[in-house]
């Protein structure tokens, strides 16, 4: 650390970023500056390829199914089905 910045002025420092900013987004401000550097370190050190192909070969391993479509009706519905029935076939 230079010897230009003492424990005074990181105090004063702090105190200005929490006059600026507030007591409310500290925490936001802080979750999103590690977040940063974590992505940083990761993709210098080839961790997040790593994560990628792990989940791309997660995905081709295990295909999702179609989802058949339902048939199930009210019976109000079926009803109206019946009705329109012999209208249809005169």
């Amino acid at each position: 650390m230079p010897s230009w910045i003492g424990l005074p002025e990181i105090l004063i420092l702090l105190v200005i970023v929490l006059l600026i900013f507030g007591p409310k987004k500290l925490p936001e401000l802080g979750r999103s500056l590690g977040r940063g550097m974590r992505e940083f370190k990761d993709s210098i050190t080839g961790k997040d390829d790593d994560k990628q192909l792990e989940e791309r070969h997660a995905e081709q391993a295990a295909p999702v199914a179609p989802v058949a479509p339902t048939t199930a009706t009210t019976a109000d519905e079926e009803a109206r089905a019946q009705a329109a029935k012999p209208a249809d076939a005169s």
